[in-house]
């Protein structure tokens, strides 16, 4: 039996009708922020406390949109009779958000834990050199970045926590037993 003509247009115009008569889905962003997953990235935020100006992070960027400046400081020695030391302090820190790609590679490299990912997403500018943002507000984006995931229980247990939980029961279990507790301040053996 051939179809019959007009069938097509008519289921068209069916889902048509349904969808007119539905309730719209549509989020109006500025209103309703949208919901974020939980590892979505949005800017770099900057923990400075952390940054011992390395450079990892800006030779590491395929973008080279990240920049430092900074300089040597003379550090008193920390015992007397010890010797001066130097570090170096940050005086600048800025990312270019114009250029940067969002690959995380900065993140990845930072063997300080100094940068983050924040979910901020909404630092639009109307001229493109303000696009470049210095550490004061790479700082105030790290208050945003979200705590860690708790760690699933079922996970298997780091090899370095393990070795080093395997050594000190070690170390416990070879401990001599004491009978009268504590070992007077002395040192010496207490007196049968």
């Amino acid at each position: 039996m051939p179809p019959i003509p007009g069938t097509g247009l008519a289921k068209g115009l069916a889902v048509t009708l349904r969808t007119m008569t539905r309730k719209s889905v549509t989020a109006q962003y500025p209103d309703t922020l949208p919901p974020l997953p939980p590892r979505s990235r949005g800017v770099i935020g900057l923990f400075e406390e952390n940054c011992t100006v390395c450079m990892l992070c800006a030779r590491e960027c395929p973008d080279w949109c990240i920049y430092i400046d900074s300089h040597k400081e003379t550090v008193p020695p920390a015992a007397p009779g010890g010797r001066e030391r130097s570090r170096n302090v940050l005086d600048r820190f800025a990312i270019d958000f114009s250029l940067c790609m969002y690959c995380g590679i900065c993140i990845e490299v930072c063997p300080f834990d100094a940068l983050f990912w924040s979910p901020e997403f909404e630092y639009a500018e109307t001229d493109i050199h303000e696009l470049t943002h210095e550490r004061d507000k790479l700082r105030e984006w790290m208050w945003t970045v979200p705590e860690p995931p708790a760690v699933d229980p079922a996970a298997e247990e780091p090899k370095e926590l393990a070795a080093a939980r395997k050594a000190a029961e070690k170390a416990e279990s070879a401990a001599p037993v004491r009978s009268g507790g504590a070992y007077p301040a002395t040192g010496e053996e207490p007196r049968p």
